[in-house]
């Protein structure tokens, strides 16, 4: 999967869009991150994410280190088990955001294989965001996986 940033304008009713956009970035927002299949031996179905989830693994990601870009969409390819594939079309800007929101900084060094690199490393106000974003994600999750789960109907109203 390659995770692109498309422009998208939701419908009139995109409550649910707009809260989780802003819980996520501290801002409201249009765009969307999808996950497109690529060509492999089994095809799944496109997952869309909202924009503020690459942010999101972005900073978990670098919650133990710094790391370049490439080294980021390797971890994230590998920690979910090849289910997202980050494109640098997509990568590289959210890179360049979160720098501009002060949540990560930038220095430049030489990677594994010898080569100049810009190394990316959380801030302390991304330390924050990483926390505050994990804590709106686990309740959205939890309260999607609640409502998932229920056998029964909702309650009439009178």
């Amino acid at each position: 999967m390659v995770l692109r940033l498309t422009k998208y304008r939701p419908p009139l009713n995109f409550s649910l869009f707009f809260l989780l956009t802003f819980l996520i970035s501290g801002r409201p927002t249009y765009g969307t991150v999808e996950c497109l299949p690529m060509p492999r031996e089994k095809t799944t179905e496109r997952i869309e994410l909202f924009q503020g989830t690459l942010d999101l693994l972005i900073l978990r990601t670098l919650r133990w280190g710094p790391k370049h870009g490439y080294g980021i969409a390797k971890f994230i390819e590998q920690t979910s088990s090849g289910a997202f594939q980050v494109d640098h079309g997509s990568l590289y800007p959210a890179l360049q955001r979160l720098q501009q929101e002060g949540w990560i900084k930038a220095n430049w060094g030489v990677s594994t294989t010898k080569r100049r690199a810009k190394f990316y490393a959380l801030t302390a106000s991304g330390r924050k965001q990483l926390v505050a974003g994990q804590s709106h994600w686990k309740r959205f999750i939890s309260a999607f996986a609640a409502i998932l789960q229920t056998d029964r109907p909702a309650p009439e109203e009178k």
